[in-house]
């Protein structure tokens, strides 16, 4: 069974198109799916619009958040998934072509979870030249600073939810931080991760201004670097 996790915050213009794309693309075939919608603190119509698509599609469930956190949403979308295996995408980024590829991946012993690149080669970065800086300074301080392997954490990934949920549960961080945890905790723990290029798009402006959101990730993986640092460090006596 495939678990699809969409968080949703403030998404009411595009929810119902972007859950469209992910039924169309899986009803009728193999496995079976379900489309966990992760609504976390909207102040708009989105929690409406996802109570109508889980009223109308017996695929849809539905969880809500009273607080806007975009890392606990992904976590409780795992947590409360029955799939095999757990499939993320954005509201506004869905390329449905992921999931095949992702699927025939996983289909190898050794991979455990497919991180779905925006800076792979083959990958098609149509966004604002902001999220594209976004996006290259996290990726440069990951590789630097953490040595992480892919060149992508954040938007579509793949994984099998057996070999995943100990290092859900031993993630601390929330936020924009979470998924970046995550992968950092698989790759240390020898698990296989692979990455593939997909192609994204601006359907919305972003959440949080480029000036905001900058220094807020480089705090947060500052923090998300000394708590790796100091769980490695050996006991004392």
């Amino acid at each position: 069974m495939i678990s699809v996790v969409m968080p949703a915050h403030n998404e009411q213009d595009y929810l119902e198109a972007a859950v469209g794309m992910v039924l169309e693309r899986l009803r009728g075939g193999e496995p079976p799916f379900e489309v966990l919608v992760a609504e976390n603190g909207s102040t708009d119509g989105t929690a409406a619009v996802a109570q109508r698509l889980a009223a109308a599609n017996p695929e849809v469930l539905l969880l809500q958040a009273p607080a806007a956190d975009y890392g606990q949403a992904l976590r409780a979308g795992f947590m409360a998934s029955r799939g095999d295996v757990v499939v993320n995408c954005d509201v506004d980024s869905v390329d449905v072509g992921f999931f095949d590829r992702a699927l025939a991946a996983l289909g190898k012993e050794e991979v455990v979870l497919v991180v779905g690149s925006k800076r792979s080669p083959g990958a098609l970065d149509l966004r604002n030249r902001g999220r594209k800086a976004v996006t290259a300074v996290f990726s440069a301080i990951l590789r630097g600073a953490f040595g992480l392997n892919v060149s992508d954490t954040h938007g579509h990934k793949a994984m099998r939810r057996a070999e995943l949920s100990p290092l859900v549960d031993a993630c601390r961080f929330s936020g924009d931080i979470f998924d970046t945890e995550l992968i950092l905790r698989a790759e240390r723990a020898g698990l296989g991760v692979i990455e593939i290029p997909v192609t994204v798009t601006d359907q919305r402006p972003p959440r949080t201004p480029i000036a905001r959101r900058i220094p807020r990730s480089v705090v947060g993986l500052a923090r998300l670097r000394l708590a790796l640092w100091q769980e490695g460090r050996p006991a004392k006596g």
